[in-house]
């Protein structure tokens, strides 16, 4: 069965770049915009992987890790933060939120598809 990996960034090209990279390793995307569209996204649609910016406007990837983690059909989902900060204490705050893994852009397609195959065999 296909797996679904909904991504979230206000960078269109990011997304461009995201789609095709996880649509060349099979699988099925859902994209979203903002913090906010990801949560939209996520009533409508089961996902097995999400991937979130944290800068975004309306509402950043901090709050809607959070946000997502209070849903009961996300609390066990794979969040991989995709972002251009890699200080520490954003990691830690990323940790905090219930992210499981952190990748700086720009990222390697296919350094991705193995982090992605990691945390959802």
């Amino acid at each position: 069965m296909t797996k679904t990996v909904l991504t979230v960034d206000d960078s269109k090209t990011m997304l461009q770049m995201l789609q095709f990279a996880l649509k060349q390793g099979g699988y099925t995307v859902i994209q979203g915009e903002n913090g906010q569209e990801g949560l939209d996204l996520l009533d409508q649609h089961d996902v097995d992987v999400i991937i979130s910016d944290i800068n975004m406007p309306v509402m950043d990837g901090i709050t809607f890790i959070k946000e997502l983690r209070k849903k009961a059909k996300c609390k066990a989902t794979p969040v991989l933060i995709l972002t251009t900060e890699s200080s520490q204490a954003k990691k830690a705050e990323g940790r905090a939120a219930g992210a499981t893994g952190w990748i700086v852009k720009p990222f390697d397609p296919a350094k991705l598809l193995e982090v992605i195959r990691k945390v959802s065999p």
